[in-house]
């Protein structure tokens, strides 16, 4: 798996292609954006688009709660990840792991939970073209 992850990395080339940056939220996740490219595959009818990006989490930093316009397919290259989509449990990935997110679920818990290292993931999310934003923060309830 990690050979395909990263092989899918390498052979989408360099080029964000439109994605300016993942995402634009003060939270304590650094995003990267390492690809992005068209993809001949169609997603929901749409033209389509494969964004790889590289998530770096630090000790007991998370994410603000998003949702993604595509299906995402994830490694842990360091670390711990603290997972948790829609109203399901939350799950810890360590490094070596895969999981994966369904297009618009909510990923209300992104978190590295250890007080000692950091935690780096590589995603790639598929998505339409047209997308502004590959990580849509999740609006506040009042």
């Amino acid at each position: 798996m990690v050979r395909t992850l990263l092989a899918l990395a390498a052979g989408i080339g360099v080029g964000a292609g439109g994605i300016s940056a993942a995402r634009h939220h003060d939270d304590g996740e650094k995003v990267k954006v390492l690809s992005a490219t068209d993809i001949r595959e169609k997603l929901d009818g749409k033209d389509a688009r494969a964004t790889v990006v590289e998530v770096t989490i630090e000790p007991g930093q998370s994410g603000a709660p998003h949702r993604h316009p595509g299906p995402g397919f994830v490694y842990v290259l360091e670390g711990e990840y603290e997972l948790g989509i829609d109203d399901r449990p939350t799950k810890v990935f360590k490094a070596g792991e895969t999981f994966y997110e369904p297009t618009g679920c909510l990923h209300r818990v992104s978190k590295n939970p250890s007080a000692k290292g950091k935690t780096r993931l590589i995603a790639v999310v598929l998505h339409p073209r047209d997308a502004k934003q590959v990580a849509v923060p999740e609006p506040k309830k009042e």
